[in-house]
């Protein structure tokens, strides 16, 4: 299940891309699970998923929790709370 992971602000400094194509494994079906596994693929990545209350997700465009399931995404988006000014 190839899946685009998208990354803004702070997340995407620390991963060092605002994009990745990405092939989880069997079982990684839920926005957290996927935080999980991402975090493994380097130093970067482990950094800016360690503190995942300070994260939030889109699923194609969708805001969503953590709990939400990444079966047949095409896109997922991890970036820090969004204030207005």
């Amino acid at each position: 299940m190839a899946l685009d992971v998208l990354y803004f602000a702070w997340v995407r400094e620390a991963v060092g891309a605002g994009q990745e194509r990405v092939d989880p494994p069997a079982g990684t079906d839920t926005v957290a699970a996927l935080i999980d596994w991402l975090a493994t693929l380097s130093a970067g990545h482990a950094q800016a998923l360690a503190d995942r209350t300070r994260l939030r997700a889109a699923v194609d465009q969708l805001f969503v929790g953590t709990d939400a399931s990444i079966v047949g995404a095409r896109e997922v988006a991890i970036f820090p709370p969004v204030t207005g000014g």
